[in-house]
């Protein structure tokens, strides 16, 4: 007996669709079969099938403050020997 089949539409940027489809086809997997076992462990699991959380306090910062260097195009150090001698010092050495 054939089960009947449902068409997803999913929009994707397409250098993820490109880079998912050739680490899928490493693996033999079509996008078509990958995302068919998410769903399908999403039905047997009643549950998403990765594991997401939300951000502590402590990541949220870090990652404004990513984003505040990422947008200024600026470190915190001058160069790596200025981020080595800090992380030497917070350590104890």
């Amino acid at each position: 007996m054939n089960a009947r089949t449902s068409m997803i539409h999913v929009r994707i940027e397409d250098d993820t669709k490109k880079d998912a489809t050739a680490a899928l086809d490493a693996m033999g997997l079509s996008v078509s079969d990958a995302v068919r076992l998410f769903l399908k462990r999403v039905v047997a699991d009643q549950a998403f099938p990765l594991e997401l959380k939300v951000p502590n306090a402590a990541t949220r910062e870090a990652m404004q403050e990513a984003d505040g260097i990422a947008a200024n195009r600026a470190a915190r150090f001058a160069d790596g020997d200025a981020l080595i001698a800090d992380l030497e010092e917070a350590a104890g050495k």
